[in-house]
């Protein structure tokens, strides 16, 4: 549905301390599929108006959406978004849109996900759309984010982890746990990290725009078909 329409906040909480995620009730949602995102629209009272795309985290029963926004020091919205939005408040929301980056749980192919910081959010939607269709199609996130404080969904990924559902892989670029030295995702660390090529997985990549097409870039050089490579991402 490509109309803007009203949409209740009815929960939010904190995932870092600069990241929020949003619970949105929306009438005549319609169906939404894991990877697409929403477009949220927020009117002053000047008429002034400021658009914004989000993906979709999760998409619950028949009208609620979630999305976690990360704030931007010099942002427009997501400072709003995140400081002084209230359940109970209404906003202007457009979507679900996009088709390109989707994954459906009847795709046999065993999947990589790869995520740079806030790209997780889309990886996410995949990841709980999984668990929802008790499929067994093997799945893998390799997460790459500054330190383990600016990890989202931390306690749900965990429990993933923890019942074999799921592996996760982190790397931290500036800070580590457990002594570990931070530093950036090299091509040797990402070739031993990622599903063989031999399993012919697909890849969802999503994140900033360097890392996006760096990580694209290895994984064509390490033999992954391209048709098989799908990125998103966001920032110049």
């Amino acid at each position: 549905m490509n109309g803007w329409r009203p949409a209740t906040v009815v929960a939010a909480s904190m995932e870092t301390p600069t990241a929020r995620t949003l619970r949105l009730q929306v009438p005549d949602r319609g169906r939404v599929l894991a990877g697409q995102h929403i477009d949220i629209r927020l009117t002053a009272e000047d008429g002034y108006q400021a658009v914004r795309s989000y993906s979709v985290a999760a998409a619950v029963g028949d009208d609620l959406v979630e999305t976690t926004v990360q704030e931007l020091p010099d942002g427009e919205v997501s400072p709003y978004l995140i400081g002084d939005l209230a359940v109970g408040d209404q906003l202007e929301v457009r979507g679900p849109i996009g088709r390109w980056f989707i994954w459906r749980s009847a795709d046999p192919a065993p999947v990589q996900l790869i995520a740079g910081g806030s790209g997780v959010v889309p990886l996410m939607s995949m990841i709980r759309e999984r668990e929802s269709a008790a499929t067994r199609v093997p799945f893998r996130l390799l997460y790459s984010l500054r330190s383990p404080e600016n990890g989202y969904y931390r306690d749900e990924l965990g429990r993933l982890c923890s019942t074999g559902s799921l592996r996760v892989d982190y790397v931290h670029t500036r800070s580590a746990p457990d002594g570990r030295r931070p530093g950036r995702l090299t091509q040797d660390e990402l070739a031993s990290l990622v599903i063989p090529v031999e399993q012919k997985p697909e890849f969802r990549v999503c994140g900033p725009t360097a890392f996006v097409e760096q990580c694209a870039r290895w994984l064509l050089d390490l033999g992954y078909p391209a048709n098989t490579i799908r990125t998103e991402r966001f920032g110049g």
